[in-house]
């Protein structure tokens, strides 16, 4: 934990925008650096002008290389665009739309040149694509520049298709390799025109008005409670007032301040300016008002993260708040299907899984990446997918596919309407759970690892552990393969009867994280994480 966590920013730790930007249009890559080459992961190629990683020509390329890609696949209808706060996210914006006219591509903006939510675009896309009327004229599809909750000095550039989530790595992949060609190449074949002729949608109003639809909001109206949101700096801070407005409800904006070197955060554990709602460094300042709401929320830029503050529990663990909204929607919504599952990454807390087991529904364990619960979204077939990292999306009432990209706005709401509805706040209900299955102890944490040892790791399978006990328990599984849809974890996972750890390779940095949890205690998690380094290390020859 770095000495300044959770203390306010200081004019050391701001970046200078103008020479960030300045950067992102005068460097230019060596596609030979295998740090300067376009490189999609989970959430889209993501990088920073300083370090010639994110800039115009990356932008240039990876657009195009959409366009390529997207008449490949016989996609014809408009495209949809939007951006976060992040400084590089205007000029990645404006770089995209020349590529995009250029090429032709019907592409709309926002309305009222408002920042756009990771939500609202994966709403736009598939509400035109289930209007028969508009899909008529073709599927559409989309794209969002955010790099999520990172520091200020990041880019981000991630494709949705049309099924309206995050892209699945072969079609990623795909795209990077083109990006990469057409660097190598002086970007030669890249097309770009003024962008004279776009077109606009209302993002905001079409995703506030449909609210109604997947979030009990005259129960929370009827109830009084008071909301505070806090957008931290983000996407949203022109939706929570819409939503406010619209509906009614006693919520204050609590900072509606937009400044692109976010100098009025605090801090996050490891000194840096980070807008993650789920930790309490970045949260310091937000929790100060704690006590004035009967629910207070966060954001992070793009609003696909979630953070819940109550009065009684402070900010919650992002594992304790999905099991809690995993039960009283499944207990509040009686309209979706009677085999509808509940979907988490598997290193979500195994308290999600007793819930599961609580409620006789089938658990849905995939790989980390909410790419993976799209397709049962879409089809009804899961009721809610979410992941340890404070990102989830569920169904409509009626059970039908709301976003298939994660959405931070609709778990802050579902909050206010746990409470509206129960009377009780989702600390307290989940000091209920623990009650009931037990008080699990959950940490990640990372171990130094060279680049042949993450390759390696990545290619582990269970059979290549020999450890028969883990923590004085019997190892009950060796998995490399996630059991609810049987792709690779990219790592490996360990179960025993009250604990297990994963293990994953950093795509970022020499180490690889070990997520580990004990029903047993903090020292028993103690001793799940020392062995699980051991064993890990065994595994990799180490």
């Amino acid at each position: 934990m770095h000495a300044r966590a959770g203390t306010p920013a200081t004019e050391s730790d701001l970046i200078d925008v103008e020479a960030l930007v300045r950067a992102y249009y005068e460097q230019t890559p060596d596609a030979a650096v295998p740090e300067q080459r376009v490189a999609f992961g989970t959430s889209g190629h993501r990088g920073s002008s300083f370090s010639t990683s994110f800039n115009e020509h990356h932008i240039l390329a990876i657009t195009q290389a959409i366009v390529e890609y997207r008449t490949a696949q016989g996609i014809t209808g408009p495209l949809f665009i939007g951006s976060d706060t992040h400084a590089l996210s205007a000029p990645a914006q404006t770089t995209a739309l020349d590529v995009l006219v250029g090429n032709g591509v019907r592409v709309l903006v926002d309305e009222f040149d408002d920042y756009v939510p990771t939500p609202a675009l994966s709403h736009a896309i598939l509400s035109w694509n289930n209007d028969p009327a508009r899909r008529a004229e073709g599927e559409a599809d989309g794209i969002v520049i955010t790099p999520s909750h990172n520091p200020p000095q990041d880019g981000g550039f991630k494709y949705n298709p049309p099924h309206g989530g995050p892209a699945d790595s072969d079609a990623t992949g795909w795209i990077a390799n083109r990006a990469n060609e057409l660097i190598a190449g002086g970007l030669r074949e890249v097309k770009q025109a003024e962008p004279s002729a776009v077109e606009t949608y209302d993002f905001r109003t079409a995703y506030v008005a449909d609210l109604a639809n997947i979030i009990d909001i005259e129960a929370i109206k009827r109830s009084g409670i008071k909301i505070g949101a806090d957008p931290l700096g983000g996407a949203s801070v022109n939706y929570w007032a819409a939503i406010r407005d619209t509906y009614g409800l006693d919520l204050t904006v609590v900072n509606e301040r937009v400044d692109p070197a976010w100098s009025f955060m605090t801090l996050d554990w490891d000194g840096k300016i980070r807008m993650d709602p789920s930790s309490p460094s970045a949260m310091a300042s937000v929790l100060e008002h704690g006590s004035s709401f009967d629910i207070l929320t966060g954001n992070d830029a793009d609003a696909d993260r979630h953070g819940i503050v109550t009065p009684d529990g402070g900010l919650m663990n992002p594992n304790h708040y999905l099991a809690v909204a995993i039960e009283y929607l499944f207990a509040h919504r009686p309209e979706w299907r009677a085999d509808a599952a509940i979907g988490k990454t598997l290193v979500s807390s195994s308290m999600i899984d007793r819930v599961a087991a609580a409620l006789d529904r089938r658990l849905w364990e995939v790989p980390v990446g909410f790419k993976w619960f799209v397709s049962g979204l879409v089809d009804g077939s899961v009721g809610f997918g979410g992941e340890e990292s404070a990102g989830a999306s569920f169904l409509r009432f009626d059970g039908t596919v709301w976003t298939t990209d994660k959405d931070g706005i609709l778990l802050c709401l579902l909050a206010s309407e746990i409470r509206a509805v129960t009377g009780r706040s989702p600390s307290e209900l989940y000091a209920d759970l623990v009650e009931r299955f037990g008080d699990p102890a959950y940490e990640r944490k990372d171990a130094a690892a060279t680049p042949a040892q993450k390759a390696a790791l990545g290619k582990l399978t269970g059979d290549a552990i020999s450890a028969t006990e883990l923590a004085g328990q019997p190892i009950t599984a060796k998995l490399s393969h996630a059991p609810g849809n049987d792709a690779a974890i990219g790592g490996v996972k360990v179960e025993t009867a009250d604990a297990w750890f994963a293990a994953r390779p950093s795509g970022t940095e020499d180490v690889y994280k070990i997520y580990a949890e004990s029903f047993k205690g903090a020292e028993h998690l103690a001793q799940v994480q020392e062995e699980a380094k051991r064993v890990v290390d065994a595994a990799l020859g180490g």
